[in-house]
This record gives C-alpha cells, structure tokens and sequence, in this order.
C-alpha cells in the first residue's frame, strides 16, 4: 500500500498483518481520487473507519488541509500515528480512537470530504450516512465517497444524491452530495 500521487507520492504505507482488514486497492484508490479531485484541494475531511489512514493521507498527499482519522480499533490508531509520523503528518492529522456515529453526534466540526468505508455487511452504512445528514457534518458544496460491497447499501438516500457510482468487480465506489429529501 502506498501513497499513489501528490507531495508524498511513492511513500509506502504501514499496514496491518492477517486477513481481517480490507484495504482499499490501489486500482481503486486511484479511481476514486480521478472522481473527487476538483473537492480535494484545501479541504478538510473526516476519516470515518480510517483503518492505516491510506485514503485521508492520500488526501493530504493531493491538497487537503487537514484530515480527521476515527477507528474504533487501537491497533488502527496505533498504525494511523505511525503513518503520520513517517509522513511527517502530524500537524495536518487529528487521531481519535473512538466510534464515527459517537464523534459525529458530538462535533461541531463540518466536513468538504467525507470517507465512508466500513467493514463490509456489517450495517454500518445507513445508519453513517443517516447520521452525517442529520448532525450536518458534510459542509453544502461536500462529498461523501462509500466503498461498499455489491451486497451491501449503496443507494438513494433520503437527503442526499448519488453524484457518481462506478463499479470495480464486487465493490461499488459511490460519491454522495446533499440533495433534497424525498
């Protein structure tokens, strides 16, 4: 896993050993960052399931201002660190250990780029984007890019509308907007 494009392209990335995360590929990364990349300059984003951090460092890398990393899981966090430091990102990176449905209920924060990719057939899905819609954590102009599974949601929403939705095998790439509700 690496740092595909931007001041930090070609950094390789920690990652975690064993089976039971998921990174999102580079075919795939590179995809997504072809779509959003008219949002990505000076933009804060929210990392909602952060895993090693990959996508909101790949933001940084093209142009973002700051990211904000969340993950449930210590060992996350502990690579998250790891790869702000050997990126020298510490500055432009907040890291919190802790669940992206309890950081959004208590923020005041607002985001331009918000990544959405969970564990996948969990759930997660709706109830994250029911929630960023309802605590307003997306600013006007914002995206919110899923990667989801094909048997997993990634449809219309009340509140929001589908911007782009490609497919890569198995996995959907959707990038939301707010949209009127239904």
């Amino acid at each position: 896993m690496r740092i595909i494009a931007g001041e930090r392209r070609g950094h390789k990335l920690r990652e975690f050993d064993g089976d039971d995360v998921r990174p999102t590929t580079d075919r795939v990364k590179e995809s997504v960052f072809n779509i959003i990349s008219p949002f990505i300059s000076m933009s804060s984003v929210l990392d909602m399931f952060s895993g090693s951090g990959a996508l909101s460092f790949e933001a940084i890398s093209r142009g973002a201002k700051s990211a904000v990393c969340l993950d449930n899981d210590k060992r996350s966090i502990d690579i998250i660190r790891k790869n702000a430091e050997d990126l020298s990102y510490t500055d432009r990176c907040e890291i919190i250990n802790c669940s992206c449905f309890d950081y959004i209920k208590r923020t005041n924060a607002v985001f331009d780029i918000i990544f959405l990719d969970p564990p996948y057939n969990k759930g997660l899905i709706e109830p994250a984007l029911e929630g960023i819609v309802k605590n307003r954590v997306l600013s006007d102009d914002g995206i919110i890019m899923l990667e989801s599974d094909s048997t997993d949601f990634h449809g219309e929403m009340d509140g929001l509308q589908i911007y782009r939705q490609k497919k890569y095998g198995r996995t959907y790439i959707t990038i939301y907007r707010y949209g009127k509700e239904s």
